[in-house]
């Protein structure tokens, strides 16, 4: 059975090179972000940040970037292409167009998300 990214109980057991040659199943899965994850995609300030989140949360929303925000928590959710991929997830080679600058999220999975240590993934 292939792995399906909104299944866990389907995902394989993480393992070092496990990403080589993947379809980038994580990325279809919804991706909470900070707003120090914002500052480092540089898609907000520290000032605009320090001023108001709700507002923040308002403009990112209207420009496509986010699809919700939790104000007690101050997590946004990054808006997901088609409803399935992550807005920074490449169309064509499903790579990552911000690696370097990927929320904490990405760069803790697997190790933390629906089920620690283990992967969606599926090779092209």
């Amino acid at each position: 059975m292939k792995p399906d990214a909104q299944r866990p109980s389907t995902w394989v057991k993480y393992r070092k090179g496990l990403c080589e040659g993947c379809w980038g199943g994580c990325c279809t899965l919804p991706v909470e972000v900070s707003v120090s994850d914002l500052m480092r995609l540089e898609l907000v300030s520290e000032d605009e940040a320090a001023e108001s989140l709700k507002k923040v949360a308002r403009r990112l929303e209207k420009d496509g970037v986010i699809q919700a925000f939790n104000p007690r928590s101050q997590i946004f959710i990054l808006e997901q292409r088609g409803g399935r991929d992550c807005i920074f997830l490449g169309a064509k080679d499903r790579l990552c167009t911000v690696y370097d600058k990927r929320p904490e999220v990405c760069r803790a999975f697997p190790k933390i998300g629906p089920r620690p240590g283990w992967c969606p993934s599926f090779k092209k």
